[in-house]
């Protein structure tokens, strides 16, 4: 899953990974082969950040694949070769305080659309950040 957490001024949240080193939004695997990917957005938000919430969550219906990168294969199944993300934002009030999970993140800011675009490391996140901008930001 990949969620982007954003604000109605248009502030989003990004998350700096300890190992390898880049900004990301909030990102994760399904635990389980049938966990509902809406049910692994919430989680990995709380996990990752701390953050709840049960309003402001959108499902945007979109996804993206890629192939699993090389020190990420140890995740998956051998079977699997993609990673696919299914792409959430959730709007918050305000901006917050994220609760890091410090073996996977070692800052967080809040950005503009337009800076956090620039810094995140991913097509995809590059992409999911363009797209909510548009229509939420």
């Amino acid at each position: 899953v990949l969620v982007v957490v954003h604000t109605p001024a248009g502030q989003t949240l990004l998350l700096k990974r300890a190992r390898p080193v880049f900004w990301q939004s909030v990102t994760g695997s399904l635990e389980w082969p049938e966990e509902p990917a809406a049910e692994a957005a919430r989680r990995e938000l709380k996990e990752e950040t701390g953050i709840e919430s049960s309003s402001g969550w959108r499902d945007w219906q979109h996804t993206y694949s890629f192939p699993v990168m090389p020190e990420y294969r140890y995740r998956y199944a051998p079977a699997v070769p993609d990673n696919t993300e299914h792409l959430f934002s959730l709007e918050v009030p305000q901006t917050c305080t994220a609760r890091l999970s410090e073996a996977e993140h070692s800052a967080s800011c809040w950005l503009s659309f337009a800076e956090a675009i620039e810094k995140v490391w991913s097509w995809s996140n590059r992409d999911a950040l363009e797209r909510v901008a548009a229509v939420d930001g």
